[in-house]
């Protein structure tokens, strides 16, 4: 076996998430080549101890610091190290490492992603909301301190393997993918009616509530988009998102000579993630090889904007800059949260946002700071829209 010294090391932020989850698949797979140096989940006590136990990290965080003592007494006689709440999540981002796995949901993950950053190695990217709020400074953060982010959602990383880096000026369009979600053939009428339960059923990726909800109404795409122009260095208008029912080509960029290169695999997250955690080499994982010859058609469509028009605010939030984007990630942050507590309906999700991006001024990012103040506003705003609405 590998001596430990020259094994990667890992740190992984929300490792009980979908995400979380299929990196330690791959860490299974392959023990000769990662260890675990820090592992951080949200509440899950229990699952975050028993991965601790298995993985054996320098350091277990439970972001929850109510839980503190459970997870100090779940891991007593480990030596392993624990800590608890917000600070000492960022302090897990801080720990030496070769790569962070930033996959905490929402703007909760910001701060922490930031910190990785600052380490100056390889972040391996899943957090879309920490890139949509704080595009720039994380930009400009990665170009300080000499870190590399490496994209793990399907899409961008697709992007990212279908890129000619070093002739970007040859460079046309990109095109990220989507499936279309549960509703893809919905009528708009009918979306008005549709479930939580409903919502959450995706036709093809397993995924946590949150992203779900994101990828029936397809803001996802639209904060993918606005990912897609930070990581690429892209105008909106240069990004496109096609309707793509089999999840089979994850991205498609095209060349001025006509050429268009597409990343195709089977619809499992462990073929980015393993991208990310290999990187610059690719690393074998037990995902079966698509079968080109058992696919009986690739199929694609353009958004329907009247049927999901969470893609266009996403767009104009992008074109208008500042702390637009923020505005548009907290507010579809608190109308998602509404509608799985049932407070709104599905179709009420882009009203309570669009509501939210009017109500506010779009004010130049400067900081950090600047970014969660906007944050806080617009949750409360939004908030009290999702709570007129439910009464």
């Amino acid at each position: 076996m590998t001596s430990s010294a020259h094994m990667k090391q890992i740190s992984i932020l929300g490792v009980t998430g979908s995400v979380g989850q299929t990196t330690v698949r791959l860490l299974r797979q392959h023990p000769e080549r990662f260890c675990a140096a820090a592992l951080v989940a949200g509440q899950n006590v229990a699952a975050l101890a028993e991965l601790a136990r298995e993985l054996r990290p320098a350091l277990a965080v439970i972001a929850d610091a109510r839980q503190a003592d459970a997870l100090r007494e779940a891991l007593a006689g480990t030596g392993i190290a624990t800590a608890a709440g917000p600070a000492a999540v960022c302090e897990a981002a801080a720990l030496p490492a070769d790569v962070i796995v930033a996959a905490i949901v929402g703007a909760a993950g910001l701060a922490p992603t930031m910190v990785a950053i600052q380490q100056g190695t390889a972040v391996a990217l899943a957090n879309k909301e920490a890139l949509v709020c704080a595009g720039p400074l994380m930009l400009d953060a990665a170009r300080q301190h000499g870190t590399r982010l490496l994209p793990i959602d399907s899409e961008h990383n697709a992007i990212f393997q279908v890129l000619t880096h070093e002739r970007r000026e040859s460079l046309v369009k990109i095109a990220l993918t989507a499936s279309g979600g549960p509703f893809r053939t919905w009528t708009s009428e009918a979306m008005t009616q549709a479930t939580p339960e409903q919502a959450l059923r995706h036709p093809v990726w397993a995924m946590g509530p949150k992203i779900s909800i994101d990828s029936a109404t397809m803001m996802n795409k639209g904060l993918e988009i606005i990912e897609a122009c930070h990581l690429f260095d892209l105008p909106e208008d240069r990004v496109e998102a096609i309707i793509h029912p089999e999840s089979t080509v994850h991205g498609l960029a095209w060349y001025c000579d006509g050429s268009v290169l597409a990343q195709m695999g089977p619809a499992d997250m462990a073929v980015p993630i393993a991208y990310a955690l290999g990187w610059p080499e690719r690393l074998a994982t037990d995902v079966p090889m698509l079968d080109l010859l058992a696919l009986r058609a690739l199929t694609f469509a353009p958004v329907d904007p009247g049927k999901f028009p969470c893609v266009e605010l996403a767009r104009a939030a992008m074109r208008a800059g500042g702390t637009a984007p923020v505005l548009l990630n907290a507010a579809n942050e608190e109308a998602v949260a509404a509608f799985l507590l049932r407070e709104i309906n599905f179709t009420q999700i882009p009203d309570i946002i669009q509501a939210t991006l009017a109500s506010a001024p779009i004010l130049p990012i400067h900081s950090i700071e600047d970014i969660m103040h906007a944050d806080r506003q617009a949750r409360q705003t939004a908030k009290a829209m999702c709570h007129r609405r439910a009464a």
